[in-house]
């Protein structure tokens, strides 16, 4: 699909790289045991702003994927990130097994097939691979 470019004057600013990918969650032991547990996730940069109140950043080749717990009633809950895998039939049979709530079956499209699963707050999550 082609979209047309807005003719309105509006002056670009330049977009440069995705800064991060933020989800809000509820209890950070939690969101912590499925982000670095079952996905598998390093932590990176880790702030707690306030006692039990915590920014933890995953870095996924070059692009943050962070978790906080620090306002999660202001957050919108309609972000969205796909995760690329590399054996995205070995992922669903692990997210079944796990008991990881699996939200769509494996879809498959020309360039790639993906599936998506819900963390414990409840934030959809894509795990998509490419097809060679």
């Amino acid at each position: 699909m082609v979209r047309a470019v807005s003719t309105l004057p509006f002056m670009s600013i330049r977009t440069k790289e995705i800064a991060f990918v933020a989800y809000a969650v509820t209890d950070i032991k939690r969101a912590r045991g499925f982000y670095e547990g079952w996905l598998g996730l390093e932590p990176g940069m880790q702030v707690e702003f306030a006692p039990e109140k915590w920014w933890i950043e995953y870095d996924i080749s070059g692009v943050a994927l962070a978790i906080s717990n620090a306002s999660p009633d202001t957050w919108p809950r309609s972000s969205s990130v796909a995760l690329e895998v590399a054996d995205l039939d070995e992922a669903l049979a692990d997210a079944k097994a796990s008991g990881i709530a699996v939200t769509n079956a494996i879809m498959e499209f020309p360039p790639c097939r993906l599936f998506t699963v819900k963390d414990p707050d409840g934030n959809e999550i894509t795990l998509h691979q490419k097809k060679v």
